[in-house]
């Protein structure tokens, strides 16, 4: 069969005209020289309608700038444009949304002879596009409903505001990971007698709706076990005791925390704590030096039967601040390595930079320290500070 035969030339006409897509060719000076069947029907123009016509009236208006402006440019420049989005218009005025694709045919002497236009009708993908964006509309404003409610959620779990004795600096900071969950830390400061204040903070397991209500039972908790018995250790049996009640062995919700009293004492305070399982204080003493306060031996609360939970004691002089933090700063993944921050004692060494300190001026410190982390800080971290300023007197 001969390539003249007239069946494959009605063929490739057929092709032509009723090809699933779009196509027509101008002269250099834009007028429409030939446009195949499909796409009169697509915009339901008769041919004598459309040829001698130009090419920018069958777009919108905006769509005629820009191919004045840049696509006939870049077609010209280049000889071709690819999947260019443009809106058509039809007989009745309605926007047809296509992709156009052309080239253009050179003579030998490389001048511009005819443009070759091919049109995909978009409707279909301009319309999976708007659900697309629609869709990711929708999530984003799930997220942001999200975010919102965590970030309340959150807030309700910790102090509005720390309520120091007289005497005594406060100050704390929360760190958050993720925008899109609640987590586990907490801390308070609050009186429970004339000469006496409480503190504590610490760290639920887990995160989310589920961490969110230990946390909250457990900051409860706290609060009045602390008002029936003062004692530090007592208060953490009392603790261990409801959440073991609470939540049992085989579905165990713990935390670790450090718990503590404040009384006045001459010039200072005395502290005394007990901590369950969780990383010690640091002390920075008005002299320059800071140590860790440890409590070793003390166990996570809420997950041990008859867990052990140790207490110790320290003297706050002017200008002397104690420090918790929960393991979120401790545990940030830091350098190339990706190593653990306190892995070599870089916390301690921290503490030696900044002593003597305040309390607000310690906490803005490690704020900025979080911070620094970045995408290595996993975990929420919480730190707060209390600290006898230098060179006061407190008033029996």
């Amino acid at each position: 069969m001969s390539e003249f035969d007239p069946i494959l030339l009605d063929t490739a006409e057929d092709l032509y005209e009723n090809a699933p897509c779009g196509y027509l060719s101008t002269w250099p000076d834009g007028r429409i020289a030939k446009v195949n069947g499909t796409l009169l029907k697509w915009l339901n123009f008769s041919r004598d309608d459309l040829l001698n016509t130009q090419f920018t009236d069958l777009l919108t208006g905006g769509g005629r700038i820009h191919h004045e402006t840049h696509f006939a440019p870049l077609l010209y420049s280049r000889g071709e444009i690819d999947s260019v989005a443009l809106d058509f218009v039809t007989s009745d005025g309605d926007r047809l949304p296509m992709f156009v694709t052309a080239n253009v045919r050179l003579d030998e002497d490389g001048n511009p002879m005819l443009v070759r236009i091919t049109a995909t009708d978009a409707r279909d993908r301009r319309a999976y596009e708007r659900e697309l964006l629609e869709e990711r509309r929708r999530a984003e404003r799930e997220r942001e409903r999200v975010q919102l409610l965590a970030s309340t959620l959150q807030r309700s779990l910790l102090p509005p505001s720390l309520f120091p004795p007289p005497g005594l600096d406060a100050s704390a900071y929360y760190h958050t990971a993720s925008t899109d969950d609640v987590g586990g830390d907490f801390y308070d400061m609050f009186p429970l007698s004339d000469s006496s204040w409480g503190f504590f903070l610490g760290d639920v397991c887990g995160k989310g709706a589920v961490a969110a209500v230990v946390t909250s039972l457990t900051r409860y908790t706290l609060r009045a076990a602390a008002v029936y018995d003062h004692d530090p250790v007592a208060v953490l049996h009392n603790l261990d005791a409801v959440l073991n009640q609470e939540f049992g062995h085989e579905d165990s919700r713990f935390c670790t925390v450090v718990f503590g009293t404040l009384s006045r004492r001459d010039d200072g305070f005395d502290v005394e704590l007990a901590s369950g399982g969780h990383p010690p204080a640091l002390l920075l003493r008005g002299d320059g030096t800071a140590d860790y306060v440890e409590t070793p031996g003390g166990q996570l609360v809420g997950i041990l039967p008859n867990a052990r939970f140790v207490s110790t004691s320290v003297r706050l002089a002017p200008g002397d601040t104690f420090v918790l933090y929960t393991d979120g700063l401790t545990e940030a993944r830091t350098g190339v390595d990706r190593e653990r921050y306190d892995d070599d004692g870089a916390l301690l060494r921290f503490a030696h930079r900044a002593a003597p300190s305040t309390a607000a001026g310690i906490v803005a410190e490690l704020r900025e320290l979080l911070e620094s982390f970045g995408e290595g800080l996993e975990d929420d971290a919480a730190v707060m500070a209390f600290g006898v300023p230098a060179g006061s007197t407190i008033s029996p």
